[in-house]
């Protein structure tokens, strides 16, 4: 699998600030097919830091619905995988540095 399609983009919520706060944690949205040994690799090629651990978890898919004008939608939003991924001691990833 190439490296540049492994992490989709990281995820940047309330819940994910406070765990790269206090835990020194990131969230990554990644390829479902990554194993967590690719998903290291590329976190510690993109942004030059030391991976200490990576834990992944697939989120399933939910229906979705909305009621409009012309009556009810039903979606579904698709399955993803996600990475939480724990850096050494000192280590640091700034997402809003370039803006």
């Amino acid at each position: 699998m190439a490296k540049k399609n492994i992490l989709v983009k990281p995820i940047v919520t309330e819940k994910s600030e406070m765990l790269s706060s206090d835990l020194n944690q990131y969230v990554f949205l990644v390829e479902r097919k990554a194993n967590k040994i690719e998903i290291k690799k590329a976190v510690e090629e993109m942004y030059g830091v030391a991976v200490e651990s990576v834990n992944t978890l697939i989120m399933p898919g939910k229906t979705k619905t909305r009621y409009t004008k012309t009556g009810m939608q039903r979606g579904r939003k698709p399955t993803f995988k996600k990475a939480v991924v724990t850096l050494n001691e000192g280590e640091e990833i700034d997402f809003f540095s370039d803006i």
